[in-house]
Parts: C-alpha cells; structure tokens; sequence
C-alpha cells in the first residue's frame, strides 16, 4: 500500500554501484549470490526465501540496467542457475 513521504524516517538517493565495484572480475556468480553482494553479504550467505525474493527485486533490475558490462554462462544442467560475471 502507497504511503506518504513524510512516513519515513530518510529518504535515499536511488543508486547503483558499479559492476566493478560488486564483481570480481575472474569470478562468475548467480543471480542469488549477486543480489547478496549488492547488500554487502558473502554470497554464501543462508537466508530464508522471503529475504531473498526481495533481495532479487533489487539484484535483477541492477543486471539489466548494467547488462552491457556483464557476461553469462549456461547452467550446468537445466535444473541449476545460470553464472554471471564480469564482461
């Protein structure tokens, strides 16, 4: 549900930090472990699956709006995730 701005204890600028900045350029990764990087989490982090959809709703749009500076292998097999890295 919508609420006003004034609800709020601060509001933040809207930024994303670089690829660069999150990736190690000789690693690949999961979406899962990109969306816990952005927050400043080991990628092996456990979290539970409601923590995690909102850290996706945060990873996904980075990845696109940064899909220019990043690569992608295929999965493994069809059941596992894909691996991303940098370009």
């Amino acid at each position: 549900m919508p609420r006003p701005k004034s609800s709020f204890d601060r509001l933040r600028p809207f930024q994303f930090r670089e690829p660069g900045d999150v990736l190690d350029d000789d690693t690949m990764y999961t979406v899962y472990e990109i969306a816990r990087l952005l927050q400043g989490l080991d990628p092996e982090t456990e979290l539970d699956i409601e923590t995690e959809d909102v850290l996706l709703d945060w990873a996904i749009p980075w990845m696109v709006t940064n899909a220019e500076e990043l690569c992608f292998a295929d999965p493994v097999a069809d059941d596992e995730p894909g691996h991303y890295g940098l370009a």
